[in-house]
């Protein structure tokens, strides 16, 4: 996300290579701790939302897999009441609820994943931050007669790069639209028989389930 990209580079300052460069040392350090303090705010904040969203989706899953069980249960009830029709609907719901299970447990993964990234982010960025207002005074002092840079030069050769690094990412954006317009076609001539197989599976899977409750309620 474009937050932890903005927080790496400021991690990746080197806060001497910084100051030895700038025209005006004591702006810039100044400035670059203002930044740093922005962002962490902002870290921190993603931190409080990314880990409430983590709770959400832990609740759905839970939720999911209540639901998945209580439609199995139902089946077992129709089955003792010989109600094959019934039972067959009962396993269809709870095989939807199992689908939606998997998912919901794959995003919690992913959302856990994000967290640890975030929280990781925040330390290191607090870390830095102390290391920028520890060295502050330091810097300012040893940097007071910077060297003087060409601004215009600066400014052009700036530009350039700027200007090279959007027309390759036109470049990247177009390819890969391509690819997912190529790939997309590729799914859809695929869908119609991949939704026949899919659902003739999920008729197979019912009827073994059907059978394996039939079996244990007979049994019992």
């Amino acid at each position: 996300m474009a937050l932890l990209e903005r927080v790496s580079t400021l991690i990746r300052a080197n806060l001497n290579d910084l100051v030895d460069k700038a025209e005006d040392p004591e702006k810039m350090i100044k400035q670059l701790i203002l930044d740093m303090e922005n962002q962490l705010l902002q870290v921190k904040t993603q931190v409080a939302i990314s880990i409430a969203d983590q709770h959400v989706l832990e609740g759905k899953l839970k939720e999911n897999e209540e639901n998945e069980k209580q439609w199995r249960r139902r089946a077992e009830l129709a089955v003792d009441k010989a109600d094959d029709a019934l039972a067959r609907s009962a396993l269809e719901r709870s095989l939807s609820y199992k689908n939606m299970t998997e998912s919901f447990q794959q995003q919690v993964e992913d959302q856990k994943t994000q967290v640890e990234n975030l929280k990781n982010a925040l330390l290191k960025l607090q870390q830095k931050l102390v290391e920028a207002q520890a060295k502050s005074d330091l810097l300012i002092a040893q940097h007071r007669r910077s060297r003087a840079l060409g601004k215009a030069v600066d400014a052009g050769r700036t530009m350039g790069d700027q200007s090279a690094s959007a027309a390759f990412d036109r470049m990247k954006s177009k390819v890969r639209h391509s690819e997912a317009a190529a790939q997309a076609s590729s799914e859809l001539a695929a869908d119609n028989v991949e939704e026949r197989f899919a659902a003739m599976e999920k008729q197979d899977e019912i009827d073994r389930l059907l059978q394996e409750i039939k079996s244990k309620r007979n049994g019992g």
